[in-house]
């Protein structure tokens, strides 16, 4: 089981294939296991690096670690190419992953060669954020109710991406996203959802990106997406699937982003 030390964090990674390096950032739950499949089929053609974010399960809770910022995991993935000689890569993000993967490029532009931001909840910029939340906010309030943070994981993603997806996740990994579920309620929910960087600093990036939104996602992904676009000059680019194309539609996603990490619309 892989690990490296970085940001005074044991980090477990998973590296596949051969190529132009990519990374990809899990959201919510923060498990490598994420992107498995789509890993499997990019390793034909690009060195794919794939990792659990601090204190998400197989890399372990820090000693004392009792808060963390959008900066804190943007720095562990910066530390982590660089260490892994993997920089500079393009870089994949889903959910709260696409937060991190839009920090690094405006903190770390260095270990960034382009990036893929697939529907990164900035709720903040939204006319209505509060309607966007509440939703969300009663399935992890039912579930915490029902058996505490890993019933509220359970319940999250059966709200985020159906029972019938759910379900369908290998065991292993449904276990491991669970038991994540200290992080996620006590740590994660609510810290990062008010990032928004400055227009000036998104007008700023050099390097080239795209926004993703799911064709079956709410609308105010796409707000969002739109709002990032103006902001940077990204492509907004429509996905198959949900939130989690990743989950739902892997393989349909690989075929979406496949030319995006080569570099071409």
């Amino acid at each position: 089981m892989p690990s490296i030390t970085v940001n005074g964090a044991d980090i477990y990674y998973e590296l596949r294939g051969t190529g132009p390096p990519v990374m990809f950032i899990a959201g919510a739950s923060g498990d490598a296991g994420h992107f498995e499949h789509v890993a499997e089929l990019l390793a034909d053609e690009f060195t794919v690096l794939t990792y659990d974010r601090r204190g998400n399960s197989r890399s372990l809770r820090p000693d004392g670690w009792e808060t963390t910022s959008v900066a804190e995991q943007t720095d562990d993935a910066a530390g982590l190419l660089s260490e892994l000689g993997l920089a500079p890569a393009t870089v994949y993000g889903n959910s709260y992953g696409a937060i991190f993967a839009l920090d690094l490029m405006l903190r770390h532009p260095g270990v960034v060669r382009s990036a893929v931001l697939h529907e990164p909840p900035m709720i903040s910029v939204l006319d209505d954020p509060a309607a966007a939340q509440t939703s969300v906010a009663a399935a992890i309030q039912e579930g915490m109710a029902q058996g505490g943070p890993p019933a509220a994981v359970d319940r999250f993603f059966r709200f985020v991406v159906g029972d019938a997806t759910w379900d369908r996740l290998p065991t292993g990994l449904r276990d491991r996203m669970t038991s994540n579920g200290e992080t996620l309620v006590g740590l994660e929910l609510g810290t990062f959802e008010s990032y928004r960087p400055d227009d000036s600093a998104l007008a700023g990036v050099t390097a080239p990106g795209h926004v993703l939104v799911g064709e079956n996602s709410p609308g105010s992904f796409h707000e969002i997406a739109v709002w990032l676009a103006e902001r940077t000059g990204f492509e907004v680019v429509r996905t198959p699937g949900s939130h989690t194309p990743q989950f739902d539609r892997p393989d349909d996603l690989v075929r979406t982003i496949r030319p995006l990490l080569r570099g071409r619309t």
